[in-house]
Formats: structure tokens, sequence, C-alpha cells
């Protein structure tokens, strides 16, 4: 049991996957499972809305500087929208402005309409996004009544697909690159077929290279909690879970101190030039690093300080 006197703030490292619940911020279940943890340094890879659940990768020790390539990664939605009705936020949170008119569409014409989106696309950022213009977040010009011209941005859909439709919702699941808005999306969906749209549910399924059945709610950490920390602690994945496809290479002693100076070394000709996870024979995973074509291994991220010169 995880008592008082253990409550000292631990050093711990791997990755959570939370099934985030309806209605809190991302921070706020960060904030819930750094307590349940009991740990220093906890970051999340990957903001959902309060309105939105679903995969939300929390992150600890080494892992926090891992979380770059999760954020980078693709992402998996289940997606619900209603049709006929925009708001100003493109969810349920904000006021109805606009209301469309009533399709006389069946699953074929939504389906195909879908996918008009896979693959490489623009799109437009919305109003209310955390993106800055001019040193201000546009939700906060959003708020106040402003709206700004956006550039429109490149996305990447690998997949998407009609789950279910009956007038006004519609259903789907899509596999998209970083940095799309979803809630656009549906908006843009619902302009192709000649109407207006917002989105009523949103769920992460996935962060690659993690799978939809690897996430636990947030009452499976309480429990476990309260059996003590070896049991929570058997939740936490590896933390180079974010990049467990990346080549895997055994660094000598010799090698391992330049790196951890920030030294490129030479490369062994059999190692893979691409990015590599970094072990030593006695310590285990110790960074990240880059082969280089040149034949350098250069150093990215390291799991503990440089090591002194003197």
């Amino acid at each position: 049991v995880v008592t008082k006197k253990s409550r000292k703030a631990r050093e711990i490292n791997g990755i959570a996957l939370l099934n985030k619940p309806l209605g809190v911020t991302s921070n706020q279940a960060l904030q819930q499972i750094k307590k349940l943890f009991v740990a220093v340094k906890v970051g999340h890879a990957g903001t959902l809305d309060p309105l939105a659940t679903g995969m939300l990768p929390i992150c600890f020790g080494f892992a926090t500087r891992l979380s770059s390539y999760l954020l980078n990664s693709e992402k998996s939605y289940t997606v619900c929208g209603e049709l006929g009705i925009a708001t100003e936020t493109g969810d349920t949170e904000g006021k109805v402005i606009l209301r469309g008119r009533k399709l006389n569409v069946g699953q074929a014409k939504i389906a195909s309409t879908l996918e008009l989106f896979l693959g490489h696309i623009e799109q437009i950022p919305p109003m209310y996004s955390a993106l800055k213009h001019k040193g201000r977040r546009l939700y906060d010009l959003a708020r106040q009544g402003i709206n700004v011209e956006r550039e429109a941005r490149k996305i990447y859909i690998s997949s998407i697909s009609l789950v279910r439709y009956q007038w006004p919702e519609f259903v789907f699941t899509v596999s998209c690159s970083k940095g799309t808005y979803v809630r656009t999306l549906v908006q843009d969906i619902a302009s192709r077929l000649g109407t207006c749209a917002h989105v009523r549910s949103l769920h992460r399924n996935a962060v690659q290279p993690f799978r939809e059945e690897q996430m636990l709610g947030m009452p499976v950490f309480r429990s476990f909690a309260e059996e003590g920390f070896d049991k929570l602690d058997k939740l936490l994945l590896p933390a180079d879970g974010a990049i467990a496809c990346w080549p895997r290479i055994l660094i000598s002693d010799t090698k391992k101190i330049k790196l951890l100076r920030g030294q490129a070394v030479e490369a062994e000709p059999q190692w893979p030039r691409s990015q590599v996870r970094l072990y030593s024979s006695y310590e285990g995973l110790f960074g990240v690093g880059e082969v280089l074509v040149e034949g350098k291994l250069v150093p990215r991220k390291m799991m503990v300080d440089p090591i002194p010169w003197n």
C-alpha cells in the first residue's frame, strides 16, 4: 500500500497509456496520474480536448525526452459528426452559428465523400486552436470575436472509413498525421456534401506505435496504486516504447563516454544508417542517436546528464 512515508517523489522511467475520461483536460489527467505514481518528471504526448476521450500517452523520466516522437506520430480516431449544424468552436462546446439543409443522401455517398480526403491534403486550422498569431493564441482572439487569416497546412490521411450513418449523425474512423484538426476535417466533409457540421464526440483509438488494447482506464491505475508501487509500476511500458521500431545497438564504454559528452563517434559497418536506440551492456538504454551515411554516430537525446570533461 502507498503510505505517507512512501510519498517522496520518485525517479521513474516509462510510459503509461491512459484512456482519458470525458470532461477532464489532458493536464488534469496528467496530474492525477502523476499523483498516483508520485513521480518527479512527467509529461504527456498529445493534448486531447476535455470533450475527447481515448489514448493519452503519459511519459515518465527519460520517456519525456522521447515524447516528441509520439507527438509526431500517426494517430487514429473514431469520430461522430452531426450534419446540418455548425458551431463556433466546431464541437458541442460552442454556440450554434449556422443551420444547414437536410441532405437526401445514403451511406454510399457519405462513404465515397470520405474517400476524397485520403492521402496528402491541405487543411486550414480553426480559429479555436492553440496556434499563435503575433504571439497570441488563436482561441484567445476567437473569444474576442477576432478572425485572422490562417495559412493552409499539409496533412496526411492514411485511412478513413464510414462506420455508420443515419441523419444527422455519421461515425467514421480516421488515421492521420500530426497537425490534423478533426473538427476541421468534419466541417470540410460536410462542405463537400453541401451542408455544415460539427463534432459530437471524439475518441482517440491509438497513437503509433501503441495499440488500442494497451490503453488502461483511470480506475485501473487507482486500483493498482492502492496495492503499492511494485504493483503500480508494472503498468508502465518501457521508456523507449515510443521508438520500439528503431534498431537497437550495443555501445562500448569508450564510445558511450564520448556520446554522453555530445561527441560523434565512428559507426560500425554493420550499423543501419538511421535513428537508433543506444544500449550499454550493464546499464541498458542510455540514449538515442542517428547513424549518418558518412559513417558517424551522432548523439540526439541522452538519458543522463553529459559526463564532465574532468
